[in-house]
């Protein structure tokens, strides 16, 4: 008994599959596929809608982007801003030929400057007792509104503020003790503490 199979008519259409292929419709691919997040696009996006439900599409399409643009200038003033009262010597220009200094603990606010210079001239540590006249100093034109008392500045800002001979004499003296290994006497210290009592009277003109 002889078994005979139809023919297999099956053929395939391979110009039709192409077209498969090119319609959108059928690139089942594209849902498996994370799309890219653009945040500012994102932002954009839900901002436009927040508009044009509140002022209408028009308004959002015309200033959107412009509106979008002005907020993130006032955020970058406030980050600014923000920085500028947390660390304001950031945005203080250095002058040129300024002596280092580092203001560490030199602050003239809540020191007992008469007993702590007395104690130092008791132990004869007289580079103490310079420290803390010149700190002083600093006090006195403070409460008198000579100077801009700060932290952060430099005895060389405070000279470009108090323009008096007696104020310069006692700030080199002060910068060479401190920083220049200068010896600290008691004629030194005497020294200063009569260009201190000229300050407080205004100075040599």
């Amino acid at each position: 008994m002889n078994l005979t199979f139809p023919a297999d008519t099956l053929v395939c259409d391979t110009a039709k599959i192409a077209l498969w292929r090119s319609d959108p419709a059928y690139d089942y691919n594209r849902e498996l596929i994370t799309p890219e997040l653009n945040l500012f696009e994102w932002i954009s996006k839900q901002f436009g809608e927040l508009l044009r439900k509140i002022f209408g599409s028009r308004f959002a399409e015309e200033y959107s982007g412009l509106i979008l643009i002005c907020i993130a200038i006032i955020l970058l003033l406030l980050i600014i801003w923000f920085v500028y009262k947390k660390r304001p010597e950031l945005f203080m220009r250095s002058p040129k030929n300024a002596l280092p200094y580092t203001a560490g603990e030199d602050t003239i606010y809540g020191v007992d400057f008469p007993g702590g210079i007395a104690e130092a001239l008791s132990r004869q540590d007289y580079r103490e007792a310079v420290r803390l006249l010149y700190l002083q100093t600093l006090k006195q034109l403070s409460d008198a509104e000579r100077i801009d008392w700060q932290l952060y500045k430099t005895p060389t800002q405070y000279l470009n503020e108090v323009r008096l001979p007696a104020f310069r004499q006692l700030t080199n003296h002060f910068l060479r003790v401190r920083y220049g290994n200068f010896e600290a006497t008691e004629e030194l210290f005497r020294t200063m503490r009569t260009l201190q009592e000229e300050i407080g009277k205004g100075g040599i003109s």
